[in-house]
């Protein structure tokens, strides 16, 4: 079978570290994350919302952007404004090195 031809911008396998996290907040909306911390995005983290199927790559800048995790996750300002909260908490400094 002949592979097409792709034009591969970057191919790299690394080792990665995924945290799971089940909360709930005081909106009573359950989260379930998945946290991927990689040497991949400038140390912004992968964040999963495991019930949604969505993810997205977060810093502290991104926190900061109105409207971001609501767009990002569907959620309510309620909502987005809790789990923000949250991911301050584990977002932490961005690193821009690219090693």
């Amino acid at each position: 079978m002949d592979l097409p031809d792709y034009d591969f911008m970057s191919d790299k396998t690394e080792d990665t570290s995924t945290r799971f996290v089940t909360f709930i907040g005081p909106s009573v909306k359950r989260y379930d994350l998945a946290i991927t911390t990689t040497n991949s995005f400038y140390g912004k983290k992968l964040v999963t919302d495991l019930q949604a199927g969505k993810t997205a790559i977060i810093g502290p800048d991104d926190l900061e952007a109105d409207g971001y995790l609501e767009y990002v996750f569907k959620l309510t300002q309620e909502e987005a404004q809790e789990l923000g909260q949250f991911l301050t908490m584990v977002v932490g400094a961005v690193n821009f090195s690219d090693l």
